[in-house]
């Protein structure tokens, strides 16, 4: 593999407060492995990226990378959409929120192509000026399982693709059947964005920014199902080959 060549793909971290031993309260920056290896699998090179405070600084984090991943994680907060905590709202962190809006911001004007997933594409969809369902139980057409309780890599429901759709051209197909791990979901689609996937029951599964080279979020975890799903390793393979474009630019 010729690095010099290869993309670098930005990942935005979380955070791990360690709840057990002698290190007990202790923060850690956290990154599910299984993103890392989905990167380099397609090609690209990955740099973790902490969550951070300062703006300037976050927007040269961006200076350094040629595509971002956004990954997932816990729900956003509410307040950013105009929401009150509804009681089945799960742990939040606003420092992780705002640093991933000023990535997806100042990614959105410097045309760095993005892949959001699960937590990444309801804080696409927040950004630029939607909401969501802070629970499933919120929406009263729920009828799959949007939570499965088989292994994690394993394929659950369907997701029907929109003909035309950047989603289409990668999958080359009208469904997919997705692995699924949420209980937040869009509720209102923000603006510039486009459908590009719905599941059965009509929860937005996959969503594009209209005026980007490639923005792309889903719901699902297609980083957990590389090894077994020829469509999740095309979504990383897209982000790859776009970031390329952009380098050579």
């Amino acid at each position: 593999m010729n690095s010099s060549t290869n993309p670098i793909i930005g990942i935005s971290a979380n955070i791990l407060t360690i709840d057990t031993g002698c290190l007990l309260g202790r923060e850690r920056v956290f990154i599910g492995q299984d993103y890392i290896r989905a990167i380099m699998q397609a090609g690209g090179i990955p740099l973790i990226l902490p969550i951070l405070d300062c703006d300037e600084s976050t927007i040269r984090q961006l200076d350094l990378v040629d595509g971002l991943l956004l990954s997932g994680g816990g729900d956003v907060d509410p307040n950013l959409y105009g929401q009150e905590p509804h009681q089945l709202l799960e742990a939040t962190y606003l420092q992780r929120d705002l640093y991933e809006m000023t990535l997806l911001r100042h990614a959105n004007m410097k045309k760095i192509p993005v892949l959001g997933i699960c937590r990444g594409l309801q804080i696409m969809n927040v950004s630029f000026g939607g909401d969501l369902y802070q629970d499933l139980k919120e929406h009263d057409q729920i009828a799959l399982q949007h939570r499965q309780k088989s292994q994690l890599y394993q394929e659950s429901h369907l997701v029907d693709v929109q003909k035309g759709s950047i989603l289409e051209r990668i999958c080359q197909s009208d469904s997919i059947r997705t692995n699924s791990l949420h209980h937040q979901a869009i509720k209102n689609l923000g603006k510039g964005l486009n459908v590009s996937g719905r599941s059965r029951d009509g929860i937005i599964e996959a969503i594009e920014k209209i005026d980007h080279p490639f923005m792309l979020g889903v719901q699902w975890h297609p980083e957990l199902m590389v090894e077994v799903s020829p469509q999740a390793c095309a979504l990383f393979q897209a982000l790859i080959n776009a970031s390329k474009k952009g380098k050579q630019s």
